[in-house]
């Protein structure tokens, strides 16, 4: 039987690269195994480094982007998009798939364009309650729309749509917390904080951070802190300035985790405190994590705003605004869950009612039943 060939598509970031990831592993189990896949997307590390790891070969294309901002590379970006489209038109010529998955972005766009010329059926998943310009525009010429917010069915044609969830990543399940903390050196008699910026980091969520960090650790509280690796050299120097030593096992930042460790690093937590990308939002929902989000407010469509006070309203999370976040304030939303573990537990059964197991192998489905 000839193998069937998928294009996955979608890129520069942790919260689009892993779902495709986790959605083409249901596609080798479900075809077992008869099924060819190229990725084409734009370049980043993750989509470099996630398909090679898969084995799916990839081609990279010029990227370009439409700022919601003045910025002169806005008129050289209007040059990059033919060139993306034929790119994409040769691709797609050379590879002819069966089927698109796209989970958005930029560099979908060309790709959706040329999938519309050679008749390529797509399945689109948007991850957010806002749906991205990106995505509403390529939701023209998909067959079938998957969404993880109920708020964003507003965006796509309904005959399209289907709730799904958003796909996570199976390595982050099932750690045992004591060996994940002895993994990190944490001692289990002290609560355990983990703060993460999404999977670039976040500069601004850093330094809300290493304010606190002094009176945080005076309180007997141990951090875990997933910084980014541009932002690294800057916390270490911070940290150094406010006196503390890393060293001393109380509080840990690291530029990246990879999918096993950061499943222990949830497994080790006890609260977590983060973006409020959807990705993460699966994530914390699937381990039933409590967690302070801290949305980004130059998130496009204000999605990461919308996303945490979507989880908020079902008890599931606690939101800070970055512009509100005062060392104070801050200090006390944290002490205030970690000093009461029944409205914790409570946090995160709620957060788990928005868990979808099902989700990557839903869309594989989807996938599959298109060709």
């Amino acid at each position: 039987m000839v193998a069937k060939r998928i294009v996955l598509t979608g890129g520069l970031s942790g919260g689009h690269t892993f779902p495709l990831v986790a959605v083409a592993r249901e596609i080798q189990a479900l075809t077992q195994g008869n099924v060819e896949f190229l990725f084409l997307g734009s370049k980043g590390p993750f989509e470099q480094e996630a398909m090679a790891k898969e084995g799916i070969h990839a081609k990279f294309l010029v990227t370009a982007k439409w700022r919601r901002y003045f910025s002169l590379l806005n008129f050289f970006d209007l040059f990059k998009f033919p060139i993306a489209c034929l790119q994409a038109l040769w691709y797609l010529l050379w590879f002819m798939p069966d089927a698109i998955f796209s989970k958005g972005g930029a560099a979908s766009v060309p790709i959706a364009l040329a999938a519309f010329v050679y008749r390529i059926p797509i399945l689109l998943h948007d991850s957010d309650a806002v749906a991205g310009r990106a995505n509403r525009w390529v939701a023209h010429f998909a067959k079938r729309i998957a969404i993880a917010y109920e708020h964003a069915r507003q965006y796509f044609p309904p005959e399209k749509v289907m709730l799904t969830g958003n796909p996570i990543r199976t390595e982050l399940l099932g750690t045992d917390p004591e060996m994940a903390r002895n993994f990190f050196q944490f001692t289990p008699e002290r609560p355990l904080v983990l703060v993460m910026g999404g999977s670039l980091g976040a500069r601004a969520l850093n330094l809300i951070v290493i304010k606190a960090l002094p009176e945080l650790l005076d309180r007997g509280v141990q951090v875990l802190h997933l910084v980014g690796h541009a932002h690294m050299a800057e916390v270490q120097g911070l940290v150094q300035e406010k006196g503390i030593q890393v060293s001393d096992g109380r509080y840990r930042p690291v530029p990246f985790l990879n999918a096993s460790d950061m499943g222990k690093a949830y497994a080790a937590s006890d609260l977590v405190i983060a973006r409020a990308g959807a990705g993460s939002i699966a994530e914390f929902a699937a381990l039933k994590k409590t967690c302070i989000l801290i949305p980004l407010p130059t998130a496009a469509n204000d999605e990461q705003r919308i996303n945490a006070y979507e989880v908020a309203k079902m008890g599931g999370a606690l939101v800070l605004e970055e512009a509100n976040a005062s060392e104070n304030l801050f200090l006390t939303t944290v002490a205030e869950l970690l000093g009461d573990a029944e409205r914790r537990q409570k946090m995160g059964e709620a957060l788990h009612r928005f868990y979808h197991p099902d989700a990557a192998r839903i869309i594989a489905e989807g996938v599959i039943s298109m060709y």
